[in-house]
């Protein structure tokens, strides 16, 4: 309940772990340097410049350095290198903004992302009112859950979960699909993990494989000079030769198979990141409205004996 409260996902089946699980991410990130210079360019230029002077005269006002040569580029406060204008756009390119400065290139005002209607948790006001005695609180809260109320009713219509059954299979398809995508991640991630030990052992073989093989034909009094000289190598390679054998590993694969192997695991990585993200998102608004249907019915039955009670009076 209180995952859900914040907006954080429910972790159903929690596995131990080492590790945090991690940190839920607003979707109300800080614009990126590219981001900041390209408002940037946008406020300079909608503030009527007559030529192409008196806008690097106003991207100087505004704290921007300027690099004329053969590309435009400018490094914003606080940016640790200069941004080709080129590189951000073709509304941005030194020719575009010399065609927006004459009004013959018309770029519209960039909108933000309309914001998709999602429910929130609706408030246990009982509860919080044994925790803060406030009439304030428990009117604003009354009129909080009405509008949340609303808001999960219209969002269950919209998403055509009108029948409880519908929601509940909808919840459990969304968190199952949530977990096998967390899997599938975790799982990538082992491998490279993995990937990364063993070239790391691979490479400890290589470097000392000859100097254990030459201690391993050593007898005697040389043998025990030998080691004293090299036990760190030696015992190197017998710890590498161990890992090697607890994989059952008979051939050792190459480092370039390896390599290829690890970055084809981290772009599938990167690829399905969103798709989890995005799973994440939707098993929140599910979980949120399914708890939320459940209380107004639970609220709308307690009236209707209460109704009864009377009536029987």
């Amino acid at each position: 309940m209180l995952c859900l409260e914040n907006g954080l996902s429910v972790i159903t089946e929690p596995k131990p772990s080492r590790g945090s699980y991690g940190t839920w991410l607003g979707e109300d990130k800080p614009p990126t340097l590219r981001g900041q210079l390209e408002q940037m360019i946008d406020t300079a230029l909608g503030q009527g410049c007559k030529d192409f002077d008196s806008f690097l005269a106003a991207m100087k006002a505004a704290g921007a350095e300027v690099k004329r040569g053969k590309h435009l580029a400018f490094k914003i406060p606080n940016g640790k290198r200069f941004v080709r204008c080129d590189s951000l756009g073709d509304d941005y390119t030194e020719a575009a903004i010399m065609e927006r400065i004459s009004g013959k290139r018309i770029v519209a005002p960039k909108a933000k992302a309309a914001v998709k209607s999602k429910p929130n948790l609706l408030i246990d006001i009982q509860t919080k009112m044994q925790q803060a005695n406030s009439p304030g609180f428990e009117r604003w809260a009354k009129i909080f859950n009405l509008k949340e109320m609303a808001r999960t009713v219209m969002y269950l219509q919209e998403n055509g979960l009108t029948d409880l059954g519908e929601l509940e299979r909808a919840c459990d398809a969304a968190v199952q699909k949530f977990n096998d995508l967390g899997d599938q991640m975790k799982a990538a991630e082992r491998r490279m993990k993995d990937i990364s030990e063993l070239q790391r052992q691979i490479g400890t073989y290589g470097k000392t494989q000859a100097i254990y093989e030459q201690y391993r034909k050593l007898t005697g009094r040389k043998k025990e000079k030998f080691y004293e000289q090299h036990s760190s190598e030696i015992t190197a390679c017998q710890a590498a030769k161990r890992y090697f054998n607890s994989l059952g590993l008979k051939k050792l694969p190459s480092m370039q198979s390896l390599k290829q192997e690890y970055a084809v695991l981290q772009a599938e990585k990167k690829k399905r990141y969103p798709e989890y993200r995005q799973a994440k998102e939707k098993m929140i608004e599910l979980l949120t409205a399914k708890n939320n249907a459940e209380r107004i019915l639970g609220a709308t039955e307690k009236e209707k004996n209460r109704d009864r009670q009377q009536g029987s009076r």
